[in-house]
């Protein structure tokens, strides 16, 4: 029985504003990003979500209290849901992290991890999900990491080639469907 899967990255959060590369920082969100949980709390508590799944960074799970806080719809939170470890780079220009993300697909990131590792350690998260939720539709926050193990699981998408993608937001997020 599949699942359906709602994903949305983290609202809006300083360090996007700044652009910087949280990576494993918690980071939190703007003015602006607690508006958009708000909104995305407007949109999906109605849309038979019957759970979310938040990164358990701060940026994430901010914005999972803020859309889902007091609706009855439980919030659960998990670190392998987190975005790349950048190791060092955690924290610095996010245009100098994208500019050579291709060269850490299956390299780590000093003191940091891969890509692929990344997307390995999501798609485990995702491969726990029938275990509890088979037949629903769940919700998941989280980051870019997240993104690319959906499209690398339900899609076939291989991490090189996610990697040279210009990852574009949407602000309804992306409808999944798990097998």
């Amino acid at each position: 029985m599949s699942i359906e899967v709602v994903y949305e990255t983290h609202a809006l959060s300083e360090d996007n504003e700044r652009g910087v590369a949280t990576g494993w920082l918690p980071g939190r969100l703007s003015a602006q990003g607690r508006l958009n949980a708000a909104a995305m709390g407007r949109r999906r508590r109605d849309d038979g979500i019957v759970a979310v799944f938040s990164s358990d960074l701060r940026r994430a799970a901010e914005t999972a209290e803020i859309a889902f806080g007091g609706s009855g719809v439980p919030i659960l939170y998990d670190w392998r849901l987190r975005e790349c470890d950048f190791g060092e780079r955690n924290g610095t220009p996010s245009s100098d992290v994208s500019a050579d993300r291709q060269d850490f697909c299956d390299r780590p990131y000093p003191k940091g991890e891969s890509h692929r590792e990344a997307i390995a350690r999501v798609a485990r998260a995702l491969a726990d999900l029938p275990t509890r939720w088979a037949g629903s539709r769940v919700m998941l926050i989280g980051h870019l990491a997240t993104y690319r193990a959906l499209e690398h699981v339900v899609h076939g998408r291989t991490v090189p080639d996610l990697l040279a993608d210009t990852f574009e937001w949407q602000p309804e997020g992306w409808e999944y469907r798990l097998p």
